[in-house]
């Protein structure tokens, strides 16, 4: 046991609620700016919130969520999703912010 009391096994679920608490806030954004921008994006419902997106990345990937990132492109919103599977590979999957579609999984 490590000595914060956190095991090993039960440090990823600490990350996971953790970023699950801040939701619906999102994850690495660039600026405040940026952030403000998600925050509204949010309220109008453009964009969806982070639970539902790391459902859906682990219905996707199944794996310890390791850095998630949201991005403005001009096609739209994007979350950026990292993944660390049981296997040890680390698996990058782009997500539509609106939609929820995956539209990549790639290893990273």
């Amino acid at each position: 046991m490590k000595p914060n009391g956190l095991s090993r096994r039960h440090a990823p679920l600490a990350l996971l609620a953790g970023l699950m608490a801040l939701a619906p806030a999102t994850a690495a954004l660039a600026d405040d700016d940026d952030h403000v921008a998600a925050r509204e994006a949010l309220r109008r419902g453009e964009i969806l919130p982070l639970t539902r997106i790391l459902a859906i990345a682990q219905r996707a990937e199944p794996g310890d969520v390791i850095e998630v990132e949201l991005d403005r492109h001009s096609q739209g919103w994007r979350y950026k999703v990292k993944v660390l599977t049981p296997a040890g590979r680390v698996r990058k999957l782009r997500i539509d912010a609106r939609t929820g579609a995956v539209l990549e999984v790639k290893d990273d």
